[in-house]
């Protein structure tokens, strides 16, 4: 939890105001690992023809799959100040969840490294999100991407972490 009587340092700002990417030579090595989570809300029979096979696109939750895989080795590339990362494991579960008319997503991503892995297990939760929306728009236009965020992490200074709001 955020305690604002502790006076914290912007990490990505030097001394002049400058931006800059944090050094992390000095850090340890140790095992990381992030968990996120994202959903995207459609109409029943949208869910039923991604379901089915249906889908003028193609497989939407393989595509998915595969594209949240693909951001997560990419987020260095869109985040700034974000570190390139030797990935160890990347795993993307999309799961159609039809009594709430959506899909929910749950990204799990490791590495062996000085730094954490939370922007690119958060990078591949949205990207899946996007690509279902993308493959499902020409029949759903209400579709709705919801509920990015954290779930887990484990490894550096912090130790392990699990967010409080469940999963």
């Amino acid at each position: 939890m955020h305690n604002p009587d502790q006076q914290h340092k912007l990490s990505h700002i030097d001394e002049s105001g400058h931006a800059r990417m944090v050094d992390v030579g000095e850090k340890p090595d140790t095992q990381r690992t992030a968990v996120a989570t994202a959903e995207v809300r459609m109409q029943p029979e949208t869910l039923s023809l991604i379901q089915s096979g249906g889908m003028p696109k193609g497989d939407v939750l393989v595509t998915a799959q595969i594209a949240g895989i693909m951001a997560a080795k990419h987020t260095h590339e869109l985040i700034p100040m974000c570190h390139p990362l030797l990935i160890t494991h990347v795993a993307v579960i999309c799961e159609p969840d039809p009594a709430n008319n959506r899909v929910v997503i749950r990204t799990t991503v490791r590495t062996s490294g000085k730094t954490g892995v939370e922007m690119e297990a958060l990078t591949a939760a949205s990207v899946a999100a996007l690509t279902i929306y993308d493959m499902c728009k020409a029949v759903d236009r209400e579709m709705q991407i919801q509920n990015i965020r954290l779930l887990e992490k484990e490894g550096g200074k912090s130790g392990h972490w699990v967010a409080e709001l469940g999963n």
